[in-house]
């Protein structure tokens, strides 16, 4: 017979568990799964089927969480840097350029092109291919976050205390999850309600390079430091001056990564 004692300790566990996603997330898990919810409409059925070959039942929405759910195996702690890219205040499109094809240090934007290699090599294994698929759907995301391209000194906002509607947060988490969840929308409700970009915007984010892509978050990331100091009290002023940013990165993260991956499997 079980005992209450190891109900009690199963019950912490699995609480453990379910925690250390949330208290460790980038983009939030709703935030993810919006973007890979988002890139799935937009796949081609030739990269549908490969994607099903490669992750099998589970989704792309679901698979984007992956990368923040195995932080808590310390096996996986080589991949922390690959989730952002620190990047110097006050560049212009040219600094910023420079530093990216200039920096060493393992990170989001020079990881992803190794995991579409690795897409693309017939002779990876199906634990290669299903663990770059994963980190690819990811990273592509957390690259549109745009405190994910922030400075090295605040720990990409980390450091930024703020309040947001009364309660203590920090400027990082306000991007990762209190905006997005202050929607109060699903991931499959948010997606659907953001999905609607136009031709022109569709075309010119499906063609955009990767380091593009980049500057754009570091841009908007300038916005967000420029109107955002520390203690600040955000609630309603704030959510309005910036969800629609905020929509914008996550529509252009789903629509890029379904361009991503339509081109691997053309």
């Amino acid at each position: 017979m079980i005992s209450v004692v190891n109900i009690k300790k199963v019950c912490i566990a699995v609480a453990l568990i379910a925690y250390l996603p949330l208290n460790a997330a980038a983009w939030g898990q709703t935030g993810h799964r919006i973007v890979g919810q988002i890139a799935d409409y937009y796949l081609t059925a030739k990269a549908r089927k490969a994607v099903k070959q490669v992750l099998g039942n589970e989704s792309m929405a679901i698979a984007s969480n992956w990368p923040d759910f195995i932080k808590s195996d310390t096996t996986y702690n080589y991949l922390t840097s690959w989730h952002y890219v620190n990047i110097p205040g006050n560049l212009d499109q040219n600094g910023v350029f420079n530093f990216l094809e200039t920096s060493k240090e393992p990170n989001v934007y020079n990881k992803i092109p190794e995991m579409i290699k690795i897409l693309k090599d017939k002779q990876s294994t199906a634990e290669q291919q299903q663990m770059a698929m994963r980190l690819l759907i990811h990273m592509v995301g957390d690259v549109h976050q745009p405190m994910h391209t922030a400075r090295k000194e605040d720990l990409g906002g980390n450091k930024v205390s703020v309040m947001w509607f009364g309660q203590r947060s920090n400027l990082h988490r306000v991007w990762d999850e209190d905006l997005i969840d202050r929607q109060q929308l699903s991931y499959t409700e948010y997606a659907t309600a953001i999905n609607h970009p136009s031709k022109e915007q569709f075309t010119k984010w499906s063609h955009d390079s990767l380091k593009e892509t980049v500057y754009e978050s570091y841009v908007a990331c300038n916005k967000i430091y420029d109107k955002t100091k520390a203690d600040d009290k955000l609630s309603y002023r704030y959510n309005f001056d910036f969800v629609g940013l905020m929509n914008e990165q996550l529509l252009k993260g789903g629509v890029r990564l379904a361009q991503i991956i339509n081109d691997i499997y053309s």
